[in-house]
């Protein structure tokens, strides 16, 4: 590969969230101990991405700052370009990140205690984005099957028939299950909420990260009416820019934006910072070669993971990925409580992962493994895992 993804970068004592909450009590914890859990990458920072930066600080001023039509057309080319897709300019709502916008758009496209359709185990941000708005979460849990996860699509029928049930906030792919969904699936989607006016919002701030074998198809690509979806994006998971915070929102009806955009000054909520606007210009400019390499190296993660496991610990189940560097694993036939599964990782395996009770009820016995990180630190950490499985 031309770039380096074995170089582990400690991020103790940088304000790294999962790092810090790792050794939060636990002191001594041996320095080789590093966290799967929250879904930001181990793998250094482009260097194009890097060293763009550092030029745009040697030329410009940091005063206030906005998209420029630079930075709005670059968007458009990368949605063109990767996933064939024709974004507008003024369609491009930009936000500090994927999260704080389903809040803001709850907020703008419902009203309080209007119903807002999940499918867990999902994302855990999600109910937040519901709850603290004043809404009422509706669930429509995924079918989970012969270890595979599909639409309930009768239940979806259901529950968004029912009177309250104003908005789906969809996740593709998938986190934590790894689904792709296919063309059809999402069309199956968009039809039943259209037929009982239930708007869609689809969270696709993983869909650069597919796997060999799988295409991912923007919402929007997928129906008739791309107007009435609004898809959230963001440089983030791609390039590991989440401190950067700048996410793309497109939103194609005028009226949504305006209703967004009332939302955002009710709470003085500004554009993302200039150095987020410029990361992200960097990312889609130049970016792609270290995407690509970045995406075989998460794929050959999951085939040294998936291996590892069959030989070593056929009970816990990995479910197949096909996108996002997110593997859900089935620790059910381990017969523990998610209380005893929790400490048993990391008490006993010293593995600190994204418990999955965290995605809902429906994760209960499940466990979120990132594998974006230097494949010596993950065959370290499964070896912790197969250790403390024979003790």
């Amino acid at each position: 590969m031309s770039y380096d993804f074995e170089t582990l970068v400690d991020r103790s004592g940088q304000g790294a969230g999962k790092w810090d909450a790792m050794r939060e009590g636990r002191p001594e914890l041996p320095k080789d101990i590093v966290p799967f859990s929250v879904a930001d990458m181990e793998f250094k920072t482009a260097p194009e991405i890097v060293d763009g930066l550092k030029k745009y600080l040697d030329t410009h001023i940091l005063g206030y700052t906005s998209p420029t039509e630079e930075y709005r057309s670059t968007v458009c080319r990368w949605m063109k370009e990767q996933h064939q897709w024709d974004v507008t300019p003024e369609s491009i709502c930009c936000t500090s990140g994927v999260v704080s916008a389903l809040y803001l758009l709850v907020a703008a496209l419902t009203q309080e205690k209007d119903g807002v359709i999940l499918m867990p185990p999902v994302y855990y941000p999600f109910y937040s984005a519901v709850t603290a708005q004043g809404r009422e979460v509706k669930k429509c849990p995924l079918l989970y099957e012969n270890g595979a996860y599909s639409i309930n699509f009768e239940l979806l029928e259901q529950v968004a028939a029912e009177s309250s049930s104003k908005l789906l906030i969809f996740c593709s792919p998938h986190n934590p299950v790894g689904r792709v969904w296919k063309k059809e699936e999402l069309r199956n989607v968009w039809e039943i909420c259209k037929k009982h006016g239930v708007r869609i919002i689809s969270d696709e701030i993983h869909f650069d990260i597919i796997l060999p074998g799988h295409t991912h198809t923007v919402f929007q690509n997928a129906v008739d009416c791309k107007e009435e979806v609004v898809v959230c994006t963001a440089p983030s998971k791609t390039f590991n820019l989440a401190a950067m915070q700048t996410s793309n929102i497109i939103i194609p009806l005028e009226e949504d934006r305006k209703k967004l955009q009332a939302v955002r000054d009710r709470i003085a909520y500004h554009d993302p910072n200039a150095l987020g606007l410029e990361a992200c210009r960097l990312a889609y400019t130049l970016g792609k070669p270290w995407m690509e390499e970045m995406r075989e190296a998460v794929s050959g993660n999951y085939r040294f993971a998936v291996e590892f496991l069959k030989k070593h610990l056929p009970e816990i189940k990995p479910i197949e990925l096909q996108g996002t560097y997110l593997l859900w694993l089935d620790c059910t036939a381990l017969g523990k409580t998610k209380e005893e599964l929790e400490s048993f990782m990391v008490n006993d395996a010293q593995l600190f992962l994204d418990e999955g009770y965290l995605f809902g009820e429906e994760g209960s016995g499940f466990e979120r493994v990132n594998l974006a990180c230097p494949q010596w630190v993950l065959k370290a950490g499964l070896e912790r895992l197969e250790r403390a499985f024979k003790k």
